[in-house]
């Protein structure tokens, strides 16, 4: 384990985070004391990545969510009518 304070840690960050890819296990600290922990990202499944990307751009307006094109009104309209059914 090896431990680095805020100052180092922001002054050598690239090699702290090839330190974790590593496996080592880098721990940042404020005042002496552990605040944070460098280690490497879980892996994700293609599809969940696809997914992220997927939401990152609906997110940033450069993706119309497909679906029914329903309007709140029409949609509360039909709502109404299946429960006078």
């Amino acid at each position: 384990m090896s431990a680095y304070s805020i100052a180092d840690a922001k002054a050598g960050l690239p090699g702290l985070i090839n330190r974790a890819l590593a496996g080592e296990e880098v721990i940042i600290t404020r005042h002496g004391k552990p605040v944070a922990e460098l280690r490497p990202a879980p892996q994700l499944a293609p599809s969940a990545i696809h997914a992220l990307a997927s939401y990152q751009r609906l997110k940033a307006g450069r993706l119309t969510p497909k679906g029914p094109t329903v309007t709140s009104v029409e949609l509360l309209n039909q709502i109404y009518e299946d429960l006078d059914d």
